[in-house]
């Protein structure tokens, strides 16, 4: 007679599954403010809206992966990075309507559960969550042997931002002489993985641990510095309603992504020249020849956001920040030229 069948026996292990809740509940607990209002293992989780910061409140929303580039932290065995990724990341994109972080949840769809993995994915989300003053409030952990193999994983995030109406950037300001500031970029961040994967591990054959000269450190370190969140310096900017438009460079790179803000009528001007790019770029492009606008349309090639503001408020940018002027708003019909 054949054995008994269970859960465990058919792939999914409840107990390790409760034992990586369990190791993660401080985690998120240390990201609460006063405004979360139940603690985590409930089935919905409650956050109590402060409605004496905001004059008329409209709610921001943004879902996103962190991509391919979780293979990168399975290879290196390194998890607590991808986890800073995936909120940062979603801080940036509601950051580019003028939204400030509420509250996030995280998805990790996985192969087979383990808890000390699991639980370096949610200290990096916590951390991030803490330096975005954004609460991470819950969360799914969905084990699924039969979508993903042993070691793979999937990790979504959903944040929940708010602005006031006055306060929205939209874009549709932007007039020509606007000046176009460039916000540089911490490596791939979490786009173009596919690719640099294929360059680095089947073209190169490199191990995570390969010493890369041009880069000065492994190229494990290199492919998974974590995606710069732009929420610290740019908040006291949108606070002060200075910045008309703003263009997080994700997938599509610099054109396909600050064409979105730019209204009808009007072209933004970047122009290459004006910023160095960083070694690990140009080390993908010369080793796996890549055609140059490919780079472009692929990579963030060292900018990570582009803020458009009016040339009077330029300086005050620039003597507070690290940014540098890339490019300038003219009238046209293209809306992206890259010189």
């Amino acid at each position: 007679m054949k054995g008994k069948m269970n859960y465990k026996k058919a792939g999914v292990d409840i107990s390790a599954g409760e034992k990586a809740v369990e190791l993660i509940k401080p985690l998120a607990k240390s990201t609460f403010s006063k405004n979360v209002v139940m603690d985590i293992g409930s089935f919905g989780a409650l956050f109590k809206l402060d409605l004496s910061k905001w004059k008329q409140p409209i709610l921001a929303s943004s879902t996103d992966s962190v991509g391919s580039k979780v293979q990168v932290a399975n290879l290196a065995q390194k998890w607590d990075t991808v986890g800073q990724d995936i909120v940062n990341h979603c801080v940036n994109d509601i950051l580019t309507q003028g939204a400030f972080p509420l509250f996030f949840l995280d998805y990790i769809g996985i192969g087979k559960v383990i808890p000390q993995h699991v639980e370096k994915i949610i200290k990096g989300l916590s951390l991030a969550c803490r330096e975005n003053d954004c609460a991470l409030i819950g969360g799914e952990l969905a084990e699924m042997p039969s979508l993903y193999q042993k070691d793979d994983f999937d990790l979504v995030g959903t944040i929940i931002g708010c602005v006031d109406e006055e306060n929205v950037i939209s874009g549709k300001t932007i007039y020509d002489g606007d000046v176009l500031l460039g916000f540089s970029s911490t490596g791939l961040h979490t786009n173009g993985y596919t690719l640099a994967r294929k360059i680095v591990f089947d073209l190169l054959k490199l191990k995570p641990d390969s010493y890369i000269n041009k880069l000065g450190k492994t190229i494990a370190e290199a492919l998974l510095a974590v995606h710069r969140s732009y929420y610290p310096v740019l908040k006291p900017f949108i606070d002060k309603r200075i910045i008309k438009g703003l263009a997080h460079i994700t997938g599509g790179g610099i054109p396909g992504n600050l064409k979105r803000i730019i209204p009808g009528g009007m072209s933004a001007i970047v122009k290459k020249t004006s910023w160095e790019v960083p070694p690990l770029f140009n080390f993908l492009q010369q080793e796996g020849q890549v055609d140059e606008d490919e780079m472009y349309r692929t990579f963030n090639m060292g900018i990570g956001m582009i803020a458009v503001v009016n040339k009077l408020e330029t300086n005050t940018i620039l003597e507070q920040t690290d940014a540098h002027v890339i490019g300038t708003i003219i009238k046209g019909v293209q809306k992206v030229v890259l010189i």
